[in-house]
């Protein structure tokens, strides 16, 4: 398994920084990898929603279905995804009052690539450093958005 962290600071609320990254139709304003939306289920976010994204990544579009499995409104949310090939996915956001009405957000993805140990391997070698300075771009992207005021 390989797992990306990373933080940022945002000068927006908690409830602001959360109505956007919970939002799936406003994926493909932040998120670097995001193509497209191919359906999210009605209605707030709320423990066992779902919703199936599609990604691109070293030249590849994969499909990825998540499922919602904790849902603590405008503090912490994480996803289950399950991808091509019996591929597994964890993402949880955790926001965090900061000074100034500011937030800290806190990402974190886990990736298991099928295959076992073999897969993991190659998952490395094509990969490399990607995922964190795609998680970099994506939180600066986050900020940017929020920030400006088109995130609320």
């Amino acid at each position: 398994m390989s797992a990306v962290t990373d933080s940022i600071h945002i000068a927006a609320t908690p409830d602001e920084v959360w109505r956007t990254v919970m939002d799936p139709h406003r994926l493909g304003e932040w998120v670097t990898i995001h193509r497209r939306l191919r359906h999210a289920d009605d209605g707030p976010p709320r423990v066992g929603y779902e919703m199936d994204q599609q990604i691109h990544m070293r030249g590849v579009s994969l499909d990825v279905h998540w499922k919602l499995v904790d849902c603590d409104p405008g503090r912490r949310a994480v996803w289950n995804g399950r991808g091509p090939a019996r591929s597994h996915a964890r993402t949880e956001y955790t926001l965090h009052p900061d000074h100034d009405s500011g937030t800290r957000f806190d990402y974190r993805n886990e990736f298991r690539p099928p295959l076992g140990p073999v897969g993991a391997l190659a998952s490395r070698a094509l990969v490399g450093g990607m995922p964190q300075r795609e998680a970099r771009r994506t939180l600066e992207r986050l900020r940017t958005l929020v920030e400006s005021g088109s995130g609320a």
